[in-house]
């Protein structure tokens, strides 16, 4: 893999985890809330926020079903 294609992943990446911000926030929610809808901690979901922790699609599936959102939400239009 490219140095480029690294880098186009690392801003998909911050796209994703600006889209998961933003849908907490349209639904009003705090991680706390948001941890204990998914039966997580709520460390878990900072990390996830943060980047620190990435996701599986069907972790992905469960954060928007939380948030209210559709699942391509989160990604760039191609």
């Amino acid at each position: 893999m490219s140095s480029n294609q690294k880098s186009v992943h690392k801003a998909e990446y911050k796209h994703f985890l600006k889209r998961l911000r933003q849908a907490r926030s349209d639904a009003g929610l705090t991680q706390t809330e948001v941890a204990k809808a998914l039966r997580r901690p709520q460390t878990f979901v900072s990390k996830v926020e943060l980047g620190e922790r990435r996701l599986d699609l069907l972790e992905v599936q469960d954060f928007a079903k939380v948030y209210g959102k559709p699942f391509s939400y989160f990604f760039p239009k191609a």
